[in-house]
């Protein structure tokens, strides 16, 4: 029975590098956030459109006029995640029944796992985190972003110290990629021999 690993983290924490490292050691991963781009641009834009007219061009959605639509507006957040959100999880369903057959763990990248009771579906959790101030170094950085938008986006997610509480294990980023590569491979030799097991390592 396949062994089912939860990673999540805070935006700028790593995760999604932290994704990269396992699929390097050839665990198979399932990238929700993949999935919605993929959706944007497939089965959920028209029905984005007709929730959120004027947000489609060419027949996919513009991530940048959904965004001035909903992230300050808790309810219309709600209303585009009850869209999107079943649409995610028959893609992960999909890979679940497909990756069961080649690897005895796979990993559910899923940004938002807590938030949306994400764990329950998981064997165990692993959260990504690294010290606030290079987390707000990292995300300033990126183009196009302002700290205004950084404090909106952080006031959706689970403080990380609510995170590591709830997390099986953690991998903290901030100590470089090869320090990140060896958290990784000491948490796959934990998880050994141990698939579908439902216990806090």
């Amino acid at each position: 029975m396949t062994f089912v690993l939860g990673l999540t983290g805070s935006i700028g924490m790593g995760k999604s590098a932290t994704a990269a490292l396992f699929r390097r050691l050839g665990i198979p991963v399932h990238d929700a956030d993949a999935a919605v781009h993929r959706l944007y641009r497939g089965r959920a834009a028209p029905l984005i459109e007709k929730a959120f007219p004027g947000t489609v061009t060419d027949g996919a959605v513009d991530r940048a006029r959904l965004g001035a639509a909903v992230l300050a507006d808790p309810a219309r957040m709600r209303e585009l995640e009850a869209i999107v959100h079943p649409l995610v999880r028959e893609e992960e369903e999909a890979f679940l029944r497909q990756a069961s057959a080649l690897a005895p763990v796979v990993v559910l990248d899923i940004p938002l796992l807590f938030e949306t009771g994400g764990e329950k579906r998981c064997d165990a959790t692993l959260v990504v985190t690294a010290p606030a101030e290079v987390q707000r170094a990292r995300v300033l950085a990126r183009p196009g972003m302002t700290a205004e938008k950084f404090s909106a986006i952080l006031a959706k997610q689970m403080p990380d110290r609510d995170k590591r509480e709830r997390a099986h294990f953690l991998v903290d980023s901030s100590r470089g990629f090869a320090s990140a590569e060896a958290q990784v491979r000491t948490i796959l030799a934990c998880l050994a021999g141990r698939p579908g097991r439902r216990h806090r390592l």
